[in-house]
């Protein structure tokens, strides 16, 4: 889902963040585990059921560690101790503003000190690349959590000048128990994107890691008791969906965030209205379109088109995954696109020359390997891998590209979620804004173009919450990112991510006149 904030050329942060630099730490290919319990009230425990689950490294599918399994019983405990930190006279609640920014900052300078480990440690749980893992998601995380630490005593409202003889204030107040539900393609990043806007605003949070990836949210976990955070504020609980459902059902939870899939966010937003009408957040699938003009520069669009498809083996809500091409240069755009698909190195993560490593478990595996032989039945032209990659162990996918994919194809209306790219002809402007937008999604979008105006024009025409012009995957701290339709609802980052984790207070006074 993402490119460091770098202003470097495309060329030199591909290299940087997909190959690995020289001034790069060697990994830990086998780093300890240290956590694998439930983190509530900053004790370490185990789940009440005495149930754990397995982790397994996808490159290897062998299990890495044993992992307590939280379930309702564990989140009744974990909310408990998130509503006694939330307590009006609490040391959290008590605490100044800005010295909540000075602990989130302290987690930050925890994570930096810690980056090697943290970086191995996700690239043994998740697969993806150590130099992706160093380069990218460690340092981003960073940077949201200090980017959100300096908001923690600047999030206030506003005097407004009412009728009457009334002063009246706003206040931006903590919405409370905060539910954050956390999938597995970007671990620490999503963990920082959910803990960052809500700590700084004085919110308690009970973390639910995704199954697959829980290690690096534990070891943070520790982290932030390491920090200083006072008891109860941060909990992390694994474990699998009935740990979810208990946080969406809890009354007791006034806020649930998350980030998976659409289907899984339907869910989560009927749960949260029969409850009690908790506030939620939802950041769900896409299937963004990527539209190349035949003016693009065709270097830059291949290569950028390429990264916006195939970062994270395809394992990003926001890739490009339908790649529109002007019929002019299509069949460049195919050649060269196929081309760059087969010298895609593919292999063990920790490798500094690999570009992709495996899917994340069998599940996302199977479900690749069918929607391609799925559009092979269809009648797509598969110009570029197609299969399982032969000769490793774990859940490699080779780097796949179909032509002449059709807008009523399986493959260009269901997301894949992995490294299968779809390239579709068309011809004119307003006919690609309006297939562009026949979707359920509205994740992202992109247009490549020399042509300001038709940039802008395509612009202002799609119903995406993020497009891209000349780029791709290119995010930060201080921009908000979200869908339109299916793909949810609310803002992650910016000062548009504060919104959903305060509450507006309006305070009227009514003012005495006196006489002189």
């Amino acid at each position: 889902m993402i490119r460091t904030i770098l202003s470097k050329p495309l060329a030199r942060l591909s290299h940087l963040a997909i190959r690995g630099n020289a001034s790069m730490p060697a990994p830990n290919p086998n780093p300890e585990v240290l956590y694998t319990g439930l983190f509530i009230n900053n004790e370490w425990h185990k789940a009440k059921s005495g149930k754990t689950f397995k982790t397994l490294d996808p490159s290897t599918e062998k299990v890495i560690a044993e992992i307590q399994e939280g379930d309702k019983a564990d989140i009744d405990i974990a909310v408990k101790a998130a509503r006694q930190a939330f307590k009006l006279n609490s040391p959290w609640r008590t605490m100044d503003a800005s010295d909540r920014g000075v602990l989130l900052n302290r987690l930050a300078d925890l994570m930096e000190r810690d980056r090697v480990y943290l970086a191995s440690l996700e690239t043994l749980d998740n697969g993806k690349p150590y130099s992706m893992s160093y380069n990218v998601d460690i340092p981003m995380s960073i940077k949201y959590l200090r980017y959100y630490a300096g908001w923690a005593d600047k999030n206030h409202g506003k005097v407004i000048p009412m009728d009457g003889d009334f002063f009246v204030y706003t206040r931006h107040e903590p919405v409370g128990v905060c539910g954050q539900i956390i999938p597995w393609n970007f671990p620490v990043l999503m963990a920082a994107w959910k803990l960052g806007p809500a700590l700084a605003t004085g919110n308690t949070v009970i973390l639910k890691p995704a199954e697959q990836t829980s290690l690096t949210a534990l070891y943070i976990a520790q982290l932030t008791k390491e920090a200083g955070f006072p008891a109860g504020v941060i909990n992390v609980v694994p474990g699998f969906g009935a740990a979810g459902a208990a946080l969406v059902h809890h009354h007791d939870v006034d806020k649930v965030a998350f980030t998976g899939s659409t289907e899984v966010g339907k869910i989560i937003q009927q749960g949260s209205g029969a409850s009690n009408l908790k506030r939620t957040t939802l950041e769900l699938g896409g299937k963004s379109p990527n539209i190349i003009l035949s003016d693009a520069d065709m270097d830059h669009a291949v290569e950028t088109s390429h990264f916006g498809l195939f970062f994270n083996a395809g394992q990003c809500c926001c890739a490009g995954s339908r790649t529109y091409v002007q019929d002019k240069i299509y069949d460049e755009f195919v050649e060269r696109s196929a081309e760059r698909a087969k010298k895609r190195t593919v292999g063990n993560p920790f490798d500094l020359s690999v570009e992709q490593g495996p899917q994340v478990d069998n599940e996302q595996l199977t479900k690749i390997l069918g929607l391609i032989d799925e559009g092979k039945r269809q009648g797509a032209k598969l110009v570029a891998g197609g299969s399982r990659y032969q000769g490793l162990p774990g859940y490699f996918v080779e780097p796949t590209v179909f032509a002449d994919v059709k807008d009523d194809m399986v493959i260009a209306k269901e997301e894949i979620f992995g490294p299968v790219q779809q390239i579709i002809r068309f011809k004119d402007l307003d006919d690609v804004i309006e297939r562009a937008n026949h979707t359920d999604y509205g994740l992202a979008a992109a247009v490549f173009t020399q042509d300001i105006d038709k940039a802008n024009y395509i612009v202002q025409g799609l119903r995406a919450g993020t497009v891209w012009v000349n780029a791709y995957n290119v995010l930060g701290s201080q921009s908000p990112f979200g869908g339109f339709k299916m793909s949810g609802h609310g803002r992650e980052g910016g000062e548009y991510g504060l919104q959903a984790y305060t509450e507006v207070k309006s305070v009227i006074t009514r003012v005495n006149k006196k006489n002189s």
